[in-house]
């Protein structure tokens, strides 16, 4: 059923959309497409490799073999493999059909970079990037050698993600929160279109940051990169992953959006908001709090709690003075006092959880103010408290006056003091882009003396040092020195 707003836009009851032969050329052209893909023009395809992907090897390889699913041509440099310190460990590659090979020098332990790239049959180059590991973990290909790590376009792009789910979470959240209430016509306009803006640029803004770290990782201009196999790094690491569940998780949201402005049945925001705030736990099981020592479960809970909770408290800010204060006077007392009231719950999770992942990410109290991550935390701490004392103004003060129905200059200034909250919120969004791009600071172990020094009594659980050694002391274990035994030198043959 389409609405009377939208059967403008929609005729059904038009001829010209029932006609068969419209119809039948949609699906001619759909049945073209499927029979004759395009395929004879397809470029080589990397079927497997040896290493595989991120394989951690406990005997070391002496060669590297990549096959594809035609036959290839390769250069000498076709496959250079690298250590964690930037040195060639391969000799010169060649190809025999579909696979192409290179020896390798005798590699010692830790991780290893291989960069390839093919002519295939089609005559465009295809290439690649993966890690693997001789006795140690291998990096993601997004952490590969050579990956020069987050840029400041990075850094943009993180943060139009961040807001455009804020516009869309916190505008359907808000929206759910007036309940059955009716928005006047403009209104209503001007939230779909809000809403509409935010789940495009999800998906949009997602594909953007997709290509980048894909570019950024694979070391290839963005030409060559439409040829390039990003296998690695949509199936092999957690950032690909997320990318793909979230990138059909929120095509699905959006199509719940648009059915709710078609056929105006407010419940089917319902599932659009539950799918949104799911799926952005994805940000949260592949970032820090998944992967950097220290994380657990928890942490990535509480990610995903800080996250969720900043994007409908900055949300809701931006439809409360863009939408209701504007296009619906009659509502602005109701929505306020419901939005004040839900805000409180908000700030609450924010800064829970932001102040429990501030612990688990900073080692030291020192690390706020002498390592980046910890001065990137500090701005963002500092736009969070200009944002609370806003808040706090509007609580204690426009709040009481809205409830009394008086009129007064902190009311007549309301609109433009919503507008600056919720320009402060876009620029915490902007601070935790920066946030989530940086490495949080490596939790250091503790030496030798200092851990000899803790004394009888105290348990510490035992760390490797760089050494290799086991630093620590046993619970009722005296702290006084072991004896060291004498060793016996050889001068000579």
């Amino acid at each position: 059923m389409i609405s009377t707003k939208n059967a403008a836009h929609f005729p059904i009851a038009s001829a010209s959309w029932a006609r068969p032969s419209l119809r039948s050329g949609v699906l001619v052209g759909i049945l073209v497409a499927l029979a004759f893909p395009a395929s004879a023009l397809a470029h080589a395809n990397l079927d497997s490799t040896s290493p595989k992907y991120q394989q951690r090897l406990q005997s070391v390889p002496r060669a590297v073999v990549l096959h594809f699913d035609q036959s290839v041509q390769a250069e000498p440099n076709a496959i250079e493999v690298k250590n964690e310190f930037g040195k060639t460990m391969s000799a010169t590659a060649s190809a025999r059909g579909q696979t192409v090979r290179v020896p390798l020098k005798r590699l010692a332990r830790g991780p290893y970079t291989v960069r390839w790239h093919v002519l295939s049959e089609d005559g465009h180059v295809v290439s690649g990037v993966f890690t693997f590991g001789v006795r140690a973990k291998a990096p993601p290909p997004t952490e590969a050698y050579g990956s020069s790590g987050p840029t400041t376009t990075e850094h943009i792009v993180r943060w139009a993600y961040f807001l455009s789910l804020a516009l869309l979470l916190g505008g359907l959240g808000f929206r759910l929160l007036l309940g059955s209430e009716e928005l006047p016509p403009a209104a209503e306009r001007r939230f779909f279109a809000i809403v509409g803006l935010g789940v495009v640029a999800t998906l949009e803004v997602g594909i953007a940051a997709f290509i980048l770290r894909a570019e950024d990782a694979l070391q290839l201009p963005f030409v060559r990169l439409l040829y390039g196999d990003l296998s690695s790094i949509s199936g092999g690491t957690r950032f690909g992953e997320a990318f793909i569940a979230m990138t059909l998780g929120y095509a699905l949201v959006a199509a719940f959006v648009f059915l709710a402005w078609l056929t105006d049945r407010r419940f089917l925001l319902w599932p659009a908001l539950v799918l949104g705030i799911g799926f952005a736990s994805g940000l949260s099981l592949s970032g820090h709090s998944a992967v950097d020592p220290g994380s657990s479960w928890r942490s990535e809970l509480a990610d995903w709690a800080h996250l969720s909770a900043a994007a409908l408290w900055i949300g809701g800010l931006v439809q409360l003075a863009f939408v209701i204060w504007p296009k619906a006077p009659a509502l602005r007392r109701i929505a306020f006092l419901r939005f004040s009231r839900l805000a409180s719950g908000l700030i609450a999770i924010v800064l829970g959880a932001g102040v429990y992942l501030s612990i688990v990410r900073l080692p030291q109290l020192s690390d706020l103010w002498t390592a980046g991550y910890g001065r990137v935390l500090l701005v963002k701490l500092g736009l969070v408290g200009l944002a609370l004392t806003w808040g706090a103004v509007h609580h204690f003060v426009a709040r009481p006056a809205l409830e009394r129905g008086s009129d007064g200059p902190i009311l007549s200034r309301l609109p433009r003091s919503l507008a600056g909250e919720s320009a402060v919120g876009v620029a915490i969004l902007l601070a935790a882009a920066v946030l989530v791009d940086s490495k949080p600071p490596s939790r250091r172990p503790p030496s030798p003396v200092a851990s000899a020094l803790f004394g009888a009594g105290f348990s510490r659980p035992s760390r490797p040092s760089r050494l290799g050694l086991q630093v620590g002391t046993a619970s009722g274990a005296s702290a006084r020195p072991a004896p060291i035994a004498p060793v016996a030198a050889r001068v000579g043959p």
